[in-house]
């Protein structure tokens, strides 16, 4: 956080802390909460005993940031969280292009301080610069600060930060990573065409891993654009292994890596990911929201509905967990109630159309034609105007039990690599499809005609 408001860089207090935690979060024997988590906490006034309380650690690492042109002054203080007790402190006055070894110091500081064992390699990590830019690094991060908050603007700004920090430096191998995670969010949060979108993340991600095959981050998110566009889930996987064999402690990489198993019907396997991902980051409403999802899809759909409650007590305006809740309660025939959710979550989710496909569905499952058939006109003419997944229009004309145009717009979906197909073979709304050849010829086509576990 920064001393005085006046001179705050929001970029650079956010950057400064994501940067820390990736370098801290290489040493094996320690577990540091990811930014998502912990951006939360970035007022003035923010009292760091109780954001490490809520966040449930023993240490929290509090900074300071103040900039004036070309010069940074960072206040670090080390803070034991159940005693109140200082572990360490530092300030460091240098101008803003001696950045990196004031991160180096802090990171070496933090591990001494926490009389932390690391291996060499683990030491190496430690104090890796990924690039020796400054200006390239600044970019970097004002495109994460930007990315994170996952709405479509601020993503687009995000991509042209990474842009340029790629352009400063080609071998700036976060930046790769940053640019490949802000396209593929594009079309599975803002519904825009996968093949405009996940081309440019795959090559992005590929790119990263050319560069540093090494870094965990990289090989994260070339497993999520081949999950997802790709859908070879062989190759997805060997990507996950290998990010999670060079940094075990990613609570994100653990969710994409269940997104993966959970959609392949590996439901044991995919719970326990969810599971070490939420100890690993117990705020992250994501990870929380996502094990609802696995567990409905693994047919607990009681043991889902409890774990979306305790998400949406985590923040109840987050959309997915209204979302996925709407969901279970289609499975459980509370139709009515399935209804309210996919309101809560159309209003709150600004761009996706998915809240309205369930809405749609749920109306029409509950025998009210009518409005589901205008929810239906709503998707369609909605087609028209922006590219809208063909998946949810299927979805609404399966509740409404026409079979026909159902499987014409799963096949468009196929055609246009829709990532929301990768559901067909653990989502129970197809159940009624599952005897149909066209049904096992789509699943056969994307390789998810292997019985579930």
């Amino acid at each position: 956080m920064p001393l005085v408001a006046e001179y705050r860089d929001a970029a650079l207090e956010m950057g400064m802390a994501d940067t820390l935690i990736a370098r801290l979060s290489n040493i094996r024997e320690v577990v540091v909460r990811p930014i998502n988590s912990v951006r939360k906490y970035a007022e003035l006034d923010q009292d760091p005993l109780a954001a490490g309380q809520e966040l449930g650690v023993e240490s929290v690492l509090e900074e300071s940031i103040q900039r004036w042109g070309n010069y940074i002054r960072v206040t670090v203080r080390l803070v034991n969280v159940p005693t109140g007790a200082s572990l360490w402190t530092g300030t460091f006055d240098e101008r803003f292009t001696n950045i990196f070894a004031v991160q180096d110091a802090i990171a070496e500081k933090v591990a001494g301080a926490l009389a932390l064992r690391f291996s060499g390699e683990e030491k190496q990590r430690l104090i890796k610069r990924h690039t020796e830019n400054a200006e390239a690094y600044e970019l970097y991060l004002r495109g994460r600060y930007h990315f994170v908050k996952l709405i479509p603007s601020e993503t687009q700004k995000g991509i042209s930060y990474f842009k340029r920090a790629i352009e400063i430096d080609p071998a700036y191998a976060l930046a790769h990573v940053g640019l490949a995670d802000a396209y593929r969010s594009l079309a599975l949060a803002d519904d825009m065409p996968a093949t405009e979108v996940f081309p440019k993340a795959k090559a992005a991600a590929q790119k990263a891993v050319a560069i540093d095959d090494t870094l965990a981050e990289a090989h994260a998110v070339l497993g999520f654009t081949i999950t997802w566009y790709d859908w070879d889930w062989r190759t997805a996987e060997q990507q996950y292994k290998r990010a999670l064999e060079l940094n075990p402690n990613s609570a994100t990489t653990h969710w994409a890596y269940a997104h993966l198993l959970s959609n392949t019907g590996r439901h044991a396997e995919a719970l326990a990911e969810i599971r070490r991902a939420r100890e690993l980051d117990p705020l992250n409403l994501i990870i929380n929201a996502g094990e609802g999802l696995y567990l409905l899809h693994a047919g607990q759909t009681d043991e889902a509905l409890a774990r979306l409650q305790q998400t949406s007590e985590l923040d109840p305006n987050y959309w997915l967990a209204h979302l996925f809740t709407s969901s279970a309660y289609i499975e459980k025939g509370m139709y009515p109630e399935a209804v309210a959710e996919a309101r809560k979550a159309r209003a709150l989710s600004g761009v996706s159309s998915q809240p309205t496909a369930y809405e749609g569905y749920a109306l029409a499952k509950s025998g009210r034609q009518r409005e589901a058939r205008v929810v239906l006109e709503q998707l369609l003419k909605l087609s028209t105007e922006r590219y809208v997944p063909p998946y949810y229009i299927a979805l609404v004309y399966n509740g409404l039990g026409e079979r026909d145009e159902t499987f014409a717009w799963l096949e468009r979906g196929v055609a246009q690599r829709d990532p929301k197909l990768t559901f067909l073979k653990v989502e129970p709304k197809w159940n009624n499809l599952r005897d149909d050849p066209c049904f096992t010829a789509i699943l056969k086509h994307m390789s998810l005609d292997a019985p579930s576990n």
